[in-house]
């Protein structure tokens, strides 16, 4: 990052080829691939000082800063990224990069297939939340990064956090674990169908082999109108909207979108369609759906048995997606456990974005946490 400005350059990592491809958790050999990732801060010479950030659902690599000087927004976490802040890049080398199967620079379904020379669609391999760590770690070793001084990341970001302390246990002092789950609920699951559904519902969807044609648009932008209100909840949308008509001062006993939260989920939706890929909302939506620590280890406790990081859990009182009761069976299984867990409720209206929002609070907390995780390691 250009410390001047603020102006990142994006790097790509490729690997992948027929020595070297990734087996997926469903057995199936993939690659290449292509990593798209930004860096912030310094590399410390003993590689000590790394921290990974993880982005959510619809997030990308662009944590912080700006891609250029026309850019008239930061990345979605600059808040929380820079000198001075919460993930300090005066003292931490901060590491963020975009999923597998997502569509802003890391290999997905949009990529192009090498074997057939167009998009994979729905040839694309079904990833899990297990696929984009590895990819991660390929990433991490190639850095020279032995040892991640932390993981952190919300909601599906927390849920790869949780991955790496189970899958490389090892390579990961701490974890920082925000609004998230170790398995989604039958609710979640439910609303993640209703959004592929309205999606595969859009004719232009075309079985997913709609590149080079009209995109779904109607279809991902009603998609993220659903995703959208579980991000929020009453007590913010009530502050925000109320019952409060749009640029008239009665009904017009019409279908017309007249209330302002119905103009704010439409507005919402389209600009969602200008940046992101209806077949990856398919994909993560569904890798999302599959975590499920519980389930593929027999147990919390079991999930986190050889853990060795110290643990940072965070959940927010109107957080109606993935509720504290969620983030406390993580830090439950923990204690069993005898692990090195912290656990904070914060009362906050903004709902499951809280975690995007809260920046002053949770971000005293990270920054206390992230220092004694880096004494300790400097102790070792």
């Amino acid at each position: 990052m250009d410390a001047s400005r603020d102006i990142v350059i994006p790097k790509e990592f490729e690997f992948g080829s027929d020595d070297d491809v990734l087996v997926l958790e469903s057995g199936r050999p993939f690659g290449p691939i292509t990593v798209r990732y930004e860096t912030y801060g310094t590399l410390d010479k003993a590689a000590s000082n790394a921290v990974l950030l993880l982005h959510a659902f619809s997030g990308d690599a662009h944590a912080a800063g700006y891609l250029s000087g026309e850019e008239s927004r930061p990345g979605w976490w600059d808040s929380m990224v820079g000198p001075g802040k919460p993930f300090d890049t005066d003292r931490y080398f901060v590491i963020c990069s975009n999923v597998l199967g997502g569509c802003r620079g890391t290999t997905g379904p949009g990529s192009i297939d090498p074997a057939s020379g167009a998009p994979y669609g729905l040839s694309f391999p079904v990833v899990t939340i297990g696929d984009m760590v590895n990819v991660q770690e390929r990433l991490v070793t190639r850095l020279g990064i032995k040892r991640l001084l932390a993981v952190a990341g919300g909601s599906m970001g927390g849920m790869q956090a949780l991955q790496w302390t189970v899958s490389y246990p090892a390579r990961v002092a701490s974890a920082i674990i925000l609004a998230t789950t170790a398995r989604p609920s039958a609710q979640a699951i439910a609303f993640n169908a209703v959004g592929r559904n309205a999606i595969m519902s859009d004719p232009r969807w075309r079985g997913g082999a709609y590149y080079g044609h009209e995109p779904p648009a109607r279809g991902l932008a009603i998609a993220r109108m659903v995703g959208h209100i579980t991000y929020l909840s009453d007590a913010s949308m009530h502050a925000k909207f109320g019952r409060r008509l749009q640029e008239r001062d009665e009904f017009g006993f019409d279908f017309s979108d007249q209330f302002e939260v119905e103009s704010y989920l439409e507005y919402k939706g389209g600009t969602f369609v200008d940046r992101f890929d209806a077949n990856s909302y398919i994909y993560l939506s569904k890798a999302i759906d599959y975590f499920d620590l519980e389930g593929k280890y027999g147990s919390l406790e079991r999930a986190f048995a050889n853990a060795v990081s110290k643990f940072l859990v965070v959940s927010y009182t109107s957080d109606w997606l993935y509720p504290s009761y969620q983030s406390k069976e993580i830090v439950v299984a923990l204690m069993r456990q005898e692990k090195d867990v912290s656990y904070t409720e914060i009362d906050s209206p903004f709902g499951h974005d809280s975690f995007l929002i809260e920046t002053e609070r949770q971000g005293r907390m990270i920054s206390s946490f992230l220092q004694t995780a880096q004494r300790g390691e400097e102790e070792r």
